[in-house]
């Protein structure tokens, strides 16, 4: 990705479907008998290799634009094999309709950015709790259940993967199922939406105790996912690092929650109207300490978008990472832009430079490619992101919609 730099954004572009809403969506249409029909889903390549897993499972799943259909009743493999699963750790999330529909899944071990260890044992005690027997073998997980029984179920932190997956197997498990300490992330909350309309039972998500009633089967249905709050997130950070004024079509700042706070401390000037979010930046240019924590604390996938904006903001701020202990490997790149920012263990101290240079930059994940993008946007002279296909798993055309805004932003050939 080139970025040339200098160019203050303004405009109005769309927020569309999030990824980390569609994909147990998707996963959470195997549940039903009958097809459904997921709208608002992003053309992504995550998205992309989670259609393929349902596939090879045996389900039919196809997108056409924003639309995406997953027919499950050819539903009769139990196995995600290691070839698809090693790129996208979400692929971990087929294990809870598996068990609950055929009574056995046979996962890889999961792969997916190298921001750090990301332990599945929060997944597999839920579904031990609800009866179901755990084996490791040869890299794969295997899952076998003659019945799922509803249980109570205690997680020792909140995890959005195990809340999902657990949530998914225990709606068709005999009996009540209680999740105390679950993830409480909007994606949480859309999932137990999708799973209400296909005709479970659940209450309490994003709250502190989720509680499901199991029933004997879903229907499929036509649902609607939510707006994707980190790519929201990552162009209101953008129009701050520019020192712009955007519109974004359909962005929700409930959604946004701690970061549109954060943002406004920083400055930013935000207003919600009917239809989404505009911000322009003010005057002031404040530097804003965030320390990363499960919802509704400051997301970790924000956090190195964060880091870029802090980089060009006077005075000094602290970032704190509590959630990934690799999630710092961005900043070799925004020092060699100009950044000044000092590791002390799990925190970073940024002092806000005058100016970022443009450089050949590498990214290391998918919100590191973000955070190079944005520093770009605000360096003097031109930035090369390399490895950009990070970029491509989590954020739909994100160069179309800065260059909608005024940036100068383009794919070239390594």
């Amino acid at each position: 990705m080139v970025v040339e730099g200098g160019r203050r954004l303004k405009g109005e572009v769309e927020i569309g479907g999030s990824k980390n809403a569609t994909l147990p969506v998707m996963v959470a249409a195997l549940l039903a008998k009958g097809p459904s029909r997921i709208r608002g889903v992003p053309r992504l390549k995550d998205v992309d290799t989670m259609a393929r897993v349902l596939e090879t499972l045996g389900a039919q799943a196809g997108q056409e634009g924003s639309e995406l259909h997953v027919d499950p009743r050819g539903l009769s493999k139990h196995e995600a094999p290691y070839d698809l699963v090693r790129t996208m750790r979400a692929s971990i999330y087929v294990m809870g309709p598996l068990l609950a529909r055929l009574g056995r899944a046979r996962v890889s071990l999961p792969g997916g950015c190298a921001i750090g260890q990301r332990p599945i044992d929060l997944h597999l005690k839920g579904f031990e709790a609800l009866g179901a027997r755990i084996e490791l073998k040869h890299g794969y997980i295997e899952a076998t259940a003659k019945a799922l029984k509803g249980a109570r179920i205690i997680f020792d932190k909140p995890s959005v993967g195990a809340t999902a997956n657990v949530m998914m197997a225990a709606v068709l498990a005999k009996g009540r199922t209680s999740l105390h300490n679950p993830a409480q992330e909007p994606e949480i909350v859309d999932l137990a939406g999708f799973l209400k309309r296909l005709g479970a039972r659940v209450s309490g998500e994003g709250t502190d105790c989720i509680e499901i009633e199991g029933v004997a089967s879903l229907s499929g249905c036509d649902y609607e996912v939510i707006p994707d709050r980190i790519a929201a997130g990552t162009l209101l950070a953008a129009a701050a690092i520019t020192g712009g004024s955007v519109s974004l079509r359909h962005g929700r700042l409930g959604d946004l929650g701690i970061v549109a706070e954060k943002l406004r401390e920083h400055g930013l000037e935000l207003v919600e109207n009917g239809r989404g979010v505009r911000a322009s930046m003010g005057r002031r240019k404040a530097p804003v300490h965030v320390t990363t924590m499960p919802h509704p604390g400051f997301p970790t996938d924000m956090q190195a978008q964060w880091m870029a904006l802090m980089a060009l903001t006077p005075g000094t701020s602290v970032v704190t990472e509590t959630i990934w202990e690799n999630r710092f490997m961005h900043v070799s790149e925004l020092e060699r832009m100009g950044a000044a920012v000092r590791i002390q263990g799990n925190s970073a101290v940024v002092t806000g430079v005058g100016r970022l240079s443009g450089a050949p930059v590498m990214a290391s994940d998918l919100r590191a490619s973000a955070a190079l993008v944005l520093a770009g946007l605000a360096a003097k002279g031109t930035t090369e992101v390399h490895r950009i296909y990070h970029l491509d798993r989590g954020y739909e055309r994100l160069e179309d919609k800065l260059t909608a805004l005024g940036a100068r932003i383009r794919r070239a050939q390594e």
